[in-house]
């Protein structure tokens, strides 16, 4: 079996899988994703939920990325220890069958801080084999937990996790903030304001309540709460993660709809953002994983 005549791809999370048919060429022929993350497949359901994507991909090996690897996915694939690169993932595989491969996550201690990311290894480290993003950078991954992560020497050195993205869908669905969360943020004069709030100020729980009660006494209206809410949130998130860093310029990497609101939030902040196709630099990390597998 080799790799390089063609296999399948998986970015496998919690709560959705995507999975990818890349050809003996290394380009990506089809691709589905649904809703069927690790929490749906029931026990004992994984080489089922696996079968499934072949049947719909094709009989083809597997390597799989991101929470399929976690102590509640198919088979744990343990973190590998910062500073890591490509080839300390590829080591460091784990194999619950042999035609299948799981990727491990990475692990960071150090300054009394403890962090660990799966499924965003793939992607930082794939930029930088693609070179999207140069080998000494500072990266900043929106997601549900958002990480800003510093790449050395092409490899992660270290990284710390904001949960930006959990906090403010725990907002909305389950806050006094409910009702006036309901629309999308957008990256508007509100969403501004909430960013230039969050960069000056360390009272977030404080204004978080003050957006409801503007409403209410009319200081503000309904409908920019949603995004001054997300501005606060990311404008407090960037302050973290700009902490002590000197980089004129950050790569954002994910989803578009969320790297143009960290994007927004940066020119903020008076740095330079540099978007990049999330989904692009996992192809460009499974494929070079793939290269360098046995």
């Amino acid at each position: 079996m080799r790799w390089t005549d063609g296999f399948i791809a998986a970015d496998w999370g919690t709560t959705n899988r995507r999975a990818y048919r890349i050809d003996g060429e290394g380009a990506c022929c089809e691709e589905f994703e649904d809703g069927k993350g690790i929490l749906s497949v029931p026990a004992g359901g994984f080489p089922d939920a696996v079968a499934e994507i072949r049947s719909r991909l094709g009989d083809l090996p597997l390597l799989l990325a991101g929470m399929i690897g976690s102590n509640k996915g198919w088979q744990e694939a343990r973190y590998v220890a910062a500073p890591a690169g490509i080839n300390d993932l590829v080591q460091a595989l784990v194999w619950p069958g042999e035609r299948e491969a799981i990727v491990p996550g990475v692990s960071f201690q150090g300054d009394g801080r403890a962090d660990v990311m799966r499924g965003e290894e793939v992607q930082l480290l794939g930029a930088v084999t693609a070179g999207d993003v140069p080998a000494d950078a500072l990266v900043c991954h929106p997601g549900t937990h958002n990480k800003w992560a510093s790449v050395d020497g092409g490899q992660i050195a270290e990284f710390r996790t904001v949960m930006t993205g959990e906090l403010f869908n725990l907002l909305k669905g389950h806050s006094i903030l409910a009702d006036l969360l309901k629309e999308d943020a957008q990256p508007d004069d509100a969403f501004a304001r909430g960013v230039q709030h969050g960069l000056a100020n360390e009272d977030l729980p404080s204004e978080l309540f003050a957006v409801r009660a503007r409403v209410l006494l009319g200081d503000a209206v309904a409908e920019d709460a949603p995004s001054y809410t997300s501005g606060l949130l990311i404008g407090t998130d960037v302050r973290i993660g700009l902490n002590g860093a000197s980089a004129s310029s950050i790569y954002v990497m994910g989803r578009p709809e969320l790297t143009q609101l960290y994007a927004a939030a940066l020119r903020e902040a008076g740095r330079e953002p540099i978007e990049l196709d999330g989904e692009q630099s996992f192809l460009a990390g499974i494929r070079e994983i793939a290269k360098r597998m046995p």
